[in-house]
């Protein structure tokens, strides 16, 4: 009896066995399609100032470089070399969504904008559309302050200030010096 049960043992564990390697086979080909179809999540990658065109309409030869600096931000790349350049470049990458980059070089004379070149910029509202690739059709909201939300901003402004100000000047820090005095 102890022989034929160690054939039959023998006899199931050869067919758990021959099941367990055929297993192995259709699950990896399964499991190399399900990871085939899974896509790796990307990092949205946004770099630099984001320039409209209504900004770059707002830019007028003779502007001083503060004015210019209002209107489109701290540029992304100035030179020692060129100190009458400024670059701003705007690149955004996003999976599923074709790359974009958009470059506009601004040049001044002294201290008065000259000339500006680059692409051509989108609007706001283009550029808000090409933000949102889930919702197809759907609305952008208005980007335009109205003239009474801006009275409205303005005559809140001076009062937030009023309160925000300190009574008194801070006193002046003082500091150790960073060297021994020499004797």
């Amino acid at each position: 009896m102890s022989a034929s049960l160690s054939r039959g043992f023998r006899c199931g564990v050869l067919l758990v066995t021959a099941a367990a390697a055929s297993a192995c086979g259709s699950f990896d080909s399964m499991s190399q399609r399900v990871a085939g179809s899974i896509a790796p999540y990307k990092v949205e990658v946004v770099q630099g100032n984001f320039v409209s065109r209504e900004q770059v309409t707002a830019l007028r030869p003779g502007m001083t470089r503060l004015q210019v600096r209002d209107i489109l931000g701290t540029p992304l790349v100035t030179s020692v070399f060129h100190a009458d350049r400024w670059d701003y470049v705007f690149t955004i990458r996003r999976q599923g969504v074709q790359s974009q980059m958009r470059r506009l070089a601004v040049f001044f004379k002294g201290d008065l904008l000259d000339r500006f070149e680059g692409d051509e910029m989108p609007t706001e509202a283009e550029f808000v559309a090409t933000l949102d690739n889930k919702r197809k059709g759907a609305k952008v909201p208005a980007l335009e302050a109205t003239e009474e939300q801006l009275k409205k901003f303005s005559a809140a402004q001076p009062a937030a200030r009023a309160a925000s100000a300190p009574a008194e000047a801070p006193a002046a820090a003082s500091y150790p010096p960073l060297e021994p005095a020499s004797r």
